[in-house]
């Protein structure tokens, strides 16, 4: 069987990819736990000049693994730099912090001396999305490697080029054999993979679906397991926001990606009293936004990874029209080659909408006006998910309060977009799943805290 990758801008192949047979797969399976027994007794130092190693060739291949992003899942060119060099920059972070995250935790427990060692767990299957096809499996990446584990990649399909090039960036960097792998893999043998006894745990990114049937798995074979899933982020404009400033901010954090990120912002939920004002910036910033070839520079918005992608898309904002909702801007697609869809607003959601309950992975904006803040509080809680929010207002105090008590997401940012960082936790709650990126947390989602007490 192969793999296919499809310019999501033209339509055309791009390249084709073998499948690993089951055979293939077991001995990936066993040169990565066999790694992994060298790997693990490795110094922070040593493994630590191979992180930076591997930052290095992510900046010097930065030009040629932006174009493969572009290429095979419709990135524009700026974005797809950015991306790599976060992927460089998480490399640096954990080779600087990780010997210090996971040196020994001493404890006063009235013996002579009590601690908490941490040791790695094995190989880590990361399951990982088309969206940012680097920066999902770096943020993982990093950590797992620094913390001693070895990393097994599944990526999605029309990305597998990016996925071998990540194999590639760490061979290059010097990491042994075995270190890092790409299986070249559908989806229907992840079940396989995590039933080996070879791989002790998984880490996904990606649908509810997914994330629900690798956990179904992991739990049934008893290993950890740590679910990044979907979003529908709000955005709460306050009655007292710099108007100007939200709906920049706003537009901003819809259109990254392409709209097609988990914690971009896709509900806008906007106090009566600024709503027209608002509503007018954020529209002009929406319209104002290029759309084309990804390979161009000044294009803002590529083209949706797959057509299919795109239909889905457009058939959650007919539905939700057809249920009540205000067409604002966009909503048509574009004659011609290219999975693309425009900037799109929709005004009057209510309960019962697609555009109020599900997902809208695209440029997508679902606007709801309120009338007060506990009203927005309310609404900006009324979802399955729980992964990002983004609270704007004049009054730090009153955005604090807000995010810190009363809003359900696994991060809440004042006056600016939701993005994630290196040095802070990233995950979600209620269907956004469990566990914890990045961060001094995340580094310790792959270990053992082992208890030593010495009477």
């Amino acid at each position: 069987m192969v793999m296919q990758s499809v310019n999501p801008a033209t339509g055309k192949l791009v390249a084709e990819y073998d499948e690993h047979t089951p055979e293939q797969v077991s001995r990936i399976l066993e040169t990565s736990w066999a790694r992994f027994e060298s790997w693990r007794r490795v110094s922070f130092a040593e493994r630590a000049a191979l992180l930076r190693r591997a930052s290095e060739v992510l900046e010097s291949d930065k030009e040629a693994l932006a174009r493969m992003m572009a290429e095979e899942m419709g990135k524009p060119l700026a974005g797809g730099r950015a991306e790599v060099e976060k992927c460089a920059w998480v490399c640096d972070y954990y080779a600087d912090h990780a010997e210090r995250f996971l040196s020994d935790t001493h404890i006063e427990a009235g013996r002579t001396k009590s601690y908490v060692h941490y040791e790695p767990l094995g190989p880590v299957l990361a399951v990982m999305p088309w969206n940012f096809p680097l920066w999902q499996v770096f943020r993982f990446a990093a950590p797992a490697l620094m913390a001693g584990n070895t990393g097994l990649l599944k990526h999605s399909s029309n990305v597998t080029g990016c996925a071998l090039a990540i194999e590639k960036v760490f061979r290059d960097a010097g990491l042994p054999e075995g270190c890092f792998t790409t299986l070249v893999i559908p989806s229907g043998a992840v079940a396989g993979v995590i039933e080996s006894p070879e791989v002790a745990a998984a880490t996904v990114t990606g649908s509810e679906g997914a994330g629900r049937a690798v956990a179904s798995k992991a739990g049934e074979m008893l290993k950890k397991v740590v679910l990044e899933l979907g979003g529908s982020d709000p955005s709460i404009v306050l009655d007292d926001a710099d108007v100007a400033l939200a709906a920049s901010s706003c537009s901003v954090g819809r259109l990254i990606n392409s709209g097609q990120s988990c914690i971009a912002a896709k509900r806008f939920i906007v106090h009566e009293a600024v709503y027209d004002e608002w509503l007018e910036l954020f529209t002009e910033n929406m319209a104002a936004a290029a759309v084309g070839d990804p390979m161009d520079e000044e294009t803002v918005i590529g083209p949706m990874a797959r057509a299919d992608l795109r239909d889905e898309l457009a058939d959650q904002v007919t539905r939700s029209i057809e249920a009540g909702a205000t067409l604002h801007l966009g909503h048509k697609i574009p004659e011609g080659p290219g999975a693309f869809y425009p900037p799109t607003i929709l005004t009057d959601i209510r309960p019962g909408m697609p555009a109020y309950s599900e997902e809208l992975f695209g440029p997508v904006a679902a606007v709801i006006k309120v009338s007060s803040e506990e009203e927005a509080i309310e609404v900006a809680n009324d979802t399955e998910f729980g992964l990002g929010a983004a609270v704007y207002t004049s009054d730090l105090a009153r955005g604090e309060r807000i995010a810190a008590r009363f809003i359900e997401a696994g991060a809440v940012f004042v006056n600016s977009i939701v993005a994630s960082d290196p040095r802070l936790p990233f995950g979600g709650v209620k269907t956004s799943g469990f566990g914890r990126e990045l961060s001094e947390l995340g580094i310790k989602e792959f270990v053992n805290a082992k208890t030593v007490v010495v009477a």
